[in-house]
């Protein structure tokens, strides 16, 4: 025995109707079409479902047995295909975003709430993570999408460039280094300066060394996040060096920022995901739409200022 899904559908839709008439136009058959599906699942099942009349037509013992089990197997494939098509649709689905501290005081919100302008019934969920355990977050599946710096490549995540900018030198109003027209990285030698622990500084004191021998930078103080370093220039304590997309933190602390010169250098950022793993179509919108969004940032940045250089 095994009866198809379109004959279950025909005599669960003529058991709720009780006649041919209804259940063919509910299914959008014809009468006689229906009629044959009731045939078919008969021949099956080697049994009589149903007791045929001119008017209506009566279960039979075994037809009021297999209802019940019939109709909840397509009410739970209906609901069950209903919120796939959600998911495909974008009607619903959750998407998990892990990124560091600094990004999702900057730019990430800002992609999270224009995404969400046009996809509002998508819940998207924001882990603000230090920088080392972004891709450790999508690598445990804790979050579906790591945005982080280049790291060593990993078999288990695929890497995506997102965007690459140069460093900015940030300082404060009234600072002598307001005066210059242009800012170098012998300029940050010069005064104090407040850097980042870890991985941010040792990287960029390699790169220095590879690059600039001439110039020497010696942190005066070294700050576990960003949002400490720009506080303490702020209080007139030292400079730091930041990423243009940390912009309208800056701003928020009435800071200058200026491109670093001589050398020009950059960082690249990423969109971490695991291998061999399907994102959701929640998931893959959001990344879908996260690359044209950056690429729109850089370009009116490209047109009115420093920000996303």
């Amino acid at each position: 025995m095994n009866p198809t899904l379109r004959q279950m559908r025909a005599f669960v839709a003529l058991a709720r109707t009780g006649n041919f008439t209804s259940a063919a136009a509910t299914m959008h058959v014809t009468q006689s079409a229906l009629s044959g599906l009731i045939k078919e699942l008969e021949q099956t099942l080697g049994a009589r479902v149903v007791d045929r009349s001119t008017r209506r037509i009566a279960l039979t013992e075994i037809g009021r047995e297999l209802y019940p089990l019939f109709s909840q197997m397509i009410d739970d494939l209906d609901g069950a295909l209903a919120n796939v098509a959600d998911h495909t649709q974008l009607r619903k689905g959750v998407v998990r975003i892990a990124a560091p501290q600094l990004m999702c005081c900057t730019l990430v919100p800002e992609a999270v709430a224009a995404y969400r302008a046009g996809f509002p019934d998508i819940d998207v969920r924001i882990a603000d993570s230090a920088v080392e355990s972004v891709t450790a977050r999508v690598l445990s599946g804790e979050s579906d999408i790591g945005i982080g710096p280049e790291r060593e490549a990993v078999p288990q995540l695929d890497a995506r460039e997102l965007f690459e900018m140069p460093f900015s030198l940030v300082f404060p109003r009234g600072h002598p280094l307001e005066e210059s027209g242009r800012v170098t990285w012998q300029d940050v030698g010069r005064y104090p300066f407040i850097a980042l622990q870890g991985q941010f500084t040792q990287r960029l004191l390699a790169d220095m060394d590879a690059l600039l021998r001439e110039a020497s930078l010696k942190p005066a103080n070294e700050v576990s996040f960003m949002t400490t370093a720009l506080a303490m220039v702020s209080a007139g304590l030292g400079i730091t060096v930041c990423l243009p997309y940390a912009e309208p933190l800056v701003q928020l602390y009435k800071l200058h920022m200026r491109p670093l010169e001589e050398p020009r250098l950059t960082r690249r950022f990423f969109v971490y995901t695991r291998a061999g793993r399907s994102l959701s179509p929640a998931a893959d919108s959001f990344i879908d739409f996260l690359f044209p969004y950056v690429d729109a940032k850089r370009g009116v940045a490209r047109t009115t200022g420093p920000s996303l250089q």
